[in-house]
């Protein structure tokens, strides 16, 4: 808990609301990126907020999703998804800028939603832990249909915490975690499941490639609604009440 609490103070200590000081103090921004050389921003956003508001739902959201996992694996699962979101925000926002850890926040939920799926066998509540996490990971996402929201930062976190969850998250079966206890010439359990190391093997393969086609997209200044041209939806959904600009 104490290392959240430090996270949250290092996050507070960069909430700026004005657009120019963002941009000034490393702000997401396309042609900064692509055509000045300035491939640390995809890291430098995470650490700065739109406002105050921006600030306090962000630091809210790290206490409650990041205190189990960081009870049960230690604060460095707090790192995984770190700058998960900012290539695929790159790639389809490029006319504004974009801030805050939000991406790495839903990056938090994939990573649960992985480590669940991969640790199945060990959970006694599956149906109740399945639900639950489903439903704050639909809210989340569903709020970056709202103007203003960069929904593809959200979108690309939760991806990459998934697929990283099956990588570095995977917990021994009892039967290991018990092997001290067992009598000599006892038979002892596998450490993992053979699925477990099937979608280790998947995910990694899926990462290392997701970022490599990413990242040689961003720096060859393309354009991701060149390739897909309903994606904007999954960021702005107009209705009667706003309207989504460019």
């Amino acid at each position: 808990m104490s290392s959240l609490i430090i996270a949250s103070c290092v996050i507070l200590c960069c909430s700026f609301s004005s657009s120019f000081r963002l941009e000034k103090l490393g702000a997401l921004k396309w042609d900064k990126v692509v055509h000045g050389n300035q491939a640390w921003r995809l890291i430098t956003c995470i650490w700065l907020h739109a406002g105050v508001i921006h600030l306090l739902a962000n630091m809210l959201s790290l206490i409650f999703i990041g205190i189990r996992l960081e009870q049960q694996f230690g604060f460095s699962t707090l790192s995984v998804p770190f700058c998960s979101g900012s290539v695929l925000s790159s790639l389809f926002i490029q006319r504004s800028i974009s801030v805050g850890a939000s991406g790495a926040l839903c990056g938090l939920l994939g990573v649960m939603l992985s480590e669940l799926l991969t640790n199945w066998t060990i959970y006694t509540n599956k149906a109740e832990a399945l639900i639950t996490l489903t439903v704050s990971i639909v809210i989340n996402l569903a709020v970056g249909i709202f103007p203003h929201v960069d929904n593809f930062a959200h979108i690309g976190g939760f991806l990459t915490g998934f697929l990283l969850g099956f990588v570095l998250l995977l917990c021994p079966q009892f039967g290991w975690v018990g092997r001290k206890h067992l009598p000599a010439g006892a038979r002892v359990t596998s450490k993992h499941k053979a699925y477990q190391y099937l979608f280790l093997v998947i995910t990694m393969v899926l990462l290392i490639v997701g970022f490599t086609v990413g990242l040689v997209m961003l720096f060859r200044g393309e354009n991701g609604h060149d390739h897909c041209s309903w994606c904007h939806y999954l960021s702005c959904v107009p209705t009667s009440k706003w309207h989504c600009g460019n």
